[in-house]
C-alpha cells in the first residue's frame, strides 16, 4: 500500500482510517482491530486498557446515562435506547459481526453517545479503551 501524504491535524481518526482504506482498492470496511490500532496511534501509541474501557462504559460520569443504559451491562446482548425504547443490536463485535466495521458510522456514534453520556467527545484513548474491552468479550 502506498504511503498517504500527511493529513491536516483537524482530520479525525475516522478520516484517517477511511483515507487509508480508500488507498487499498479491495478494502471496503475496517475491522475492529484496525480501528483499535488507529485509536491507539491517535492517542499517542498508548496501551488500551480493557478495564478502563469497562469502567468508562458502566459509569454515569455525572450525567443521567451511562453507555450501559442503552447497550446493557452485558453488551453481548441486544439493548434498548433509554428514552425511545428503540432496539439496539449487541455492541460487542464477537456477538454482532457488523459492529466496528464502518469507520464513519463508528465515529458518528461515538460522537453522539459520548456527548450524551459524558457531555463531551470521547478522546482516542477513551475509544481505544472501550473497544479493547469490547474485544475481550467472547461467546
Amino acid at each position: 500500500m502506498a504511503r498517504l501524504p500527511i493529513l491536516s491535524a483537524g482530520l479525525g481518526v475516522a478520516g484517517l482510517i477511511v483515507a487509508s482504506l480508500a488507498a487499498a482498492p479491495a478494502a471496503t470496511a475496517a475491522t475492529p482491530s484496525e480501528l483499535l490500532s488507529g485509536y491507539r496511534v491517535a492517542a499517542g501509541n498508548t496501551v488500551a486498557a480493557p478495564e478502563r474501557g469497562q469502567q468508562l462504559f458502566t459509569a454515569t460520569h455525572g450525567r443521567e446515562w451511562s453507555c450501559a443504559s442503552c447497550h446493557g451491562s452485558a453488551p453481548t446482548q441486544a439493548g434498548r435506547h433509554a428514552s425511545t425504547g428503540k432496539p439496539i443490536g449487541a455492541l460487542a463485535p464477537a456477538f454482532n459481526p457488523e459492529r466496528f466495521t464502518d469507520p464513519a458510522k463508528v465515529e458518528k456514534w461515538f460522537r453522539r453517545n459520548c456527548n450524551d453520556v459524558m457531555g463531551r467527545e470521547c478522546t482516542p484513548a477513551d475509544k481505544a479503551d472501550v473497544l479493547a474491552w469490547l474485544l475481550t468479550l467472547k461467546p
